[in-house]
């Protein structure tokens, strides 16, 4: 155990130095420092800041009850894109990915798994059953399973829609595959397509 030599030895010289008040404190990160560390009159950023969001963050009392300050905070989930439906000609906010189902596009991004398959399976068939026009799909994957990847390989050639394949990054293992399988086979001018 540490003992300082003045606490042992004068117990009573500890009382008379009373620890400095708030007002002599500085603050480092988020520590509190003496100010002979630092130095007096220095302005401490770290402090400041700490300062601000310590007071933004305390409950206010608003009618005698303590309230929250609101603080604005970035929406979680899929990101909104404005769209405009062809027939309509009014701009409306959709999720990122229903507006490239509506454009026909469709994005694999991912390790090729069931329940992945399944969701791009669902999309495909959706789409040619509305109409026969070209489905874009972009790969930039690692591969994934086989009978997951396969059953979407089986899909694209049984589609009425021309299914075009557009490398974006790179296409491993049974990505390249489903690359390969597309009718027109698109590789964007990248330095780094790996396949």
């Amino acid at each position: 155990m540490a003992v300082s030599f003045q606490t042992t030895i004068h117990p009573q010289a500890r009382l008379a130095h009373a620890p400095p008040s708030c007002g002599t404190k500085l603050y480092s990160g988020l520590k509190l420092q003496s100010p002979g560390t630092f130095g007096a009159g220095k302005p401490n950023l770290t402090a400041e800041f700490y300062g601000k969001v310590h007071k933004s963050l305390q409950p206010r009392i608003s009618n005698h009850k303590p309230t929250r300050a609101q603080i604005g905070m970035m929406p979680i989930g899929t990101p909104r894109v404005p769209y405009r439906t062809p027939g309509e000609g009014t701009w409306q906010w959709v999720d990122l990915w229903n507006a490239l189902y509506r454009e026909r596009v469709i994005f694999i991004g991912q390790n090729i798994d069931e329940e992945f398959s399944n969701q791009i399976l669902a999309t495909m068939l959706y789409l040619d059953s509305v109409d026969n026009k070209k489905l874009y799909m972009y790969i930039n994957g690692p591969g994934g399973d086989l009978t997951p990847s396969l059953s979407i390989y089986d899909t694209m050639q049984s589609l009425k829609s021309p299914v075009c394949t557009h490398c974006v990054g790179y296409a491993y293992n049974l990505a390249a595959f489903l690359l390969a399988a597309g009718e027109k086979v698109v590789l964007c001018p990248f330095k780094f397509n790996f396949f």
